[in-house]
């Protein structure tokens, strides 16, 4: 299966070796690791629904920026959790990933059925948390939830791979020991990125690595 709703397999698994390359170098055993990762989605769906607004006896303004940005981090967790799912496989994660895209816009929680298209984008942060609590994740409910606020796979993707190939190049260029240089010619180094990105096709298999190749000659230039 090549394409699923605007997620192809490629991309899947671009997205699920970054994870998986990024939480090997904070852990080297993070598979075993014990880690609650839909703990920490439950936390950014919490944190999405402040951002969208949900208190009635206010008057609140929709951040939907905010609410992409969280529903992006809730993609990193997802992805975590898939791969522990997996045994450590990212292949496995991957195809877990594209059959739960394939399954139909509706799930089963606590004994009732939820239609998503039916829900608004507080019940559909809600229903990500409350799966969460459940040790479920759902790519089908997020997918929905980013329709809801006007967001692609193709910019979930976007987004996803440079924030991740960002963090990793900064890693391996002593960020963690002080050495890295965050100032490039007077730019701060993710207004680099995003230039770079512009021009690149996220579409391609080899994005990350393009994206990644055009850091490594943008810092050797400094």
């Amino acid at each position: 299966m090549n394409n699923v709703v605007g997620l192809n397999q490629a991309q899947a698994a671009t997205m699920l070796k970054l994870q998986d390359h990024l939480n090997t170098m904070i852990n080297p055993d993070w598979v075993n690791g014990g880690a609650r990762f839909l703990r920490a989605a439950f936390v950014e769906s919490a944190e999405a629904l402040e951002h969208h607004g949900w208190k009635w006896w206010k008057k609140q303004t929709i951040d939907l920026p905010q609410v992409q940005m969280e529903l992006v981090d809730i993609l990193h967790f997802y992805l975590s959790h898939t791969i522990v799912q997996a045994g450590g496989s990212t292949a496995g994660a991957a195809e877990a990933l594209v059959a739960d895209l394939a399954t139909p816009a509706s799930v089963s929680l606590d004994g009732k059925v939820y239609t998503l298209d039916a829900l608004t984008v507080p019940e559909l942060l809600e229903l990500i948390g409350g799966l969460a609590v459940c040790g479920r994740a759902s790519f089908k409910v997020l997918e929905r939830t980013m329709t809801a606020c006007e967001m692609s796979w193709n910019d979930a993707y976007t987004q996803y791979v440079s924030k991740n190939v960002l963090n990793i190049f900064r890693q391996r260029h002593g960020y963690k020991e002080g050495t890295y240089v965050k100032i490039w010619n007077g730019e701060e180094d993710n207004v680099v990125l995003a230039r770079l990105m512009a021009a690149l096709d996220p579409a391609q298999a080899a994005f990350a690595d393009q994206l990644q190749e055009q850091l490594e000659q943008a810092y050797a230039r400094l």
